[in-house]
């Protein structure tokens, strides 16, 4: 039977689902979950780098794209991570930098913090198709084509081993990775499809509600909320925002909030933000960003006196890294005590142990 022809762009990559632990049943490979810009390496006459969304990434990584191009053989289709490693750990912040459209400010960054690719998946080699292989051949074909792999070119470490990989759960995270993917064995490579598990280190932290959007076009409805933290110095700081809410959650919150809307600015700690224009104040609530895609990003202000417990992955600098989940209000709770003392600090791992792994 005669094998497939090489993958071309574009190519929806192949997604993962949500899992609250580890599974238990055997057959799974367990990598770490880099935290960076998802990317598909295409070595053909060029070297393309495509993005999650099937974008070209190459504009953005013109130092990664000479290097991949001299370090693989031609006709291979890679899946990986895009990452900016420090001696802090990954830097997500520095990679949101470069979606810049001034080419020589990229040139600058390129420079300046320069990009690696850590390899995780083979859906080509040898100028023909492997995404119908299984996971372990895929793995192990991967592993020969790296076997010699300089940086910024990355081999991602895996296990068998479940024990191992619940360790990676708990010192990964220092290093800024952003938890384990599961795969099975026997898998094939399926775009677009969530064939694998995901899992996260999640904690709770109990948060001031300080403002809310509204959802979508609606003025009934709360979208999400606005979540701020004391710093050491009493100054509420916003760290993110939670909205995952079933309709009649978002009109039960719109009521609930009304009474705290009447004179809220008057004494608000982001008062100043209030009527500003998008890109004044780079965290604001009401910011627009590179990744808010045009959407109208006003906020409501309520007095910061509700406290509400949410769920969370980590943080990203002093805000939390996505979306957090809604667990409960706190009425029990004074806001003053939503402090980010609370939060679990994370023990710094040296990234050159994950790179070496």
């Amino acid at each position: 039977m005669p094998s497939a022809a090489l993958p071309v762009p574009p190519i929806e990559p192949m997604l993962a689902k949500i899992a609250e632990a580890l599974p238990t049943e055997p057959g799974f490979l367990f990598e770490p979950k880099w935290d960076g810009f998802r990317a598909l390496v295409f070595r053909g006459e060029q070297t393309y780098l495509q993005s999650r969304d099937l974008r070209p990434l190459n504009r953005y990584f013109p130092e990664l794209e000479k290097a991949l191009h001299e370090a693989l053989p031609k006709g291979c289709v890679l899946d990986g991570e895009i990452v900016i490693a420090t001696p802090g750990g990954l830097d997500f912040d520095a990679l949101q930098m470069r979606l810049h459209p001034a080419a020589s400010r990229v040139a600058r960054l390129a420079k300046e913090t320069p990009a690696s690719f850590v390899a995780f998946d083979l859906l080509g080699a040898g100028g023909k198709s492997t995404m119908d292989l299984p996971q372990t051949e895929r793995r192990a074909r991967l592993e020969r084509l790296l076997g010699k792999a300089k940086p910024p070119l990355h081999l991602t470490p895996v296990t068998r081993d479940r024990a191992q990989a619940e360790e990676w759960l708990q010192k990964f995270e220092g290093a800024g990775l952003d938890g384990v993917i599961a795969k099975l064995e026997s898998a094939t490579y399926q775009p677009a499809k969530r064939a694998m598990l995901k899992i996260k280190h999640a904690r709770t932290a109990d948060c001031v509600v300080a403002g809310f959007r509204w959802y979508k076009d609606r003025d009934d409805a709360v979208g999400s909320l606005l979540l701020g933290l004391y710093d050491e110095a009493g100054v509420l700081q916003h760290v993110g925002v939670t909205s995952s809410f079933t309709m009649d959650m978002r009109k039960q919150l719109g009521q609930e909030l009304e009474p705290l809307r009447k004179n809220a600015l008057q004494d608000h700690p982001w008062r100043e933000w209030a009527g500003a224009a998008a890109g004044d104040a780079q965290r604001m609530p009401g910011a627009q960003s590179r990744w808010s895609g045009g959407k109208d990003l006003s906020w409501e202000p309520v007095k910061p006196e509700r406290v509400v417990e949410v769920k969370y992955d980590h943080l990203q600098g002093d805000r939390f890294r996505h979306a957090a989940a809604f667990l409960r209000w706190r009425p029990d709770k004074p806001a003053q005590e939503c402090r980010y003392d609370q939060l679990e600090v994370t023990t710094p791992f040296e990234l050159a142990k994950v790179f070496g792994a």
